[in-house]
């Protein structure tokens, strides 16, 4: 049995799983209704925050490559307003260093993969591989 446009089929599935597969994670939530000042800052949370991204191993063998100790990088920390250390730590979060393990990518290749298998079991088509 022969299904009409089984390939025009076949090649939007391909195309469809790809842009299934490439298309990012978003993470959504709902937003409080009442309004926050700009003006509120906590530095101690944001001074935190900073302090846990500079214990991290890479980071501090990193600045100790450039050549700043504990005792500098403190100094320099106190040296910034409330503004400046909000707008550091805000930043850091928008970092994506090392969360993506690229379990979303083997996924969509696993099911590409799986539907190509699929198709080809449908068609009748035999794949021999041979030395």
């Amino acid at each position: 049995m022969r299904i009409p446009c089984m390939r025009f089929i076949a090649w939007y599935l391909v195309l469809a799983m790809f842009v299934i597969g490439i298309a990012p994670k978003v993470d959504a939530g709902l937003v409080k209704s009442e309004i926050v000042p700009s003006s509120y800052v906590d530095r101690a949370a944001d001074l935190e925050k900073i302090q846990k991204v500079l214990e991290t191993k890479a980071i501090s063998k990193r600045l100790e490559q450039l050549g700043l100790s504990q005792y500098e990088i403190q100094k320099r920390l106190g040296q910034l307003n409330d503004n400046q250390i909000h707008q550091l730590a805000l930043q850091i979060d928008d970092l994506r260093v090392g969360k993506d393990d690229g379990l979303g990518l083997i996924i969509a290749l696993l099911i590409i993969a799986i539907l190509v298998v699929i198709l080809l079991q449908l068609t009748g088509h035999r794949i021999i591989v041979t030395k």
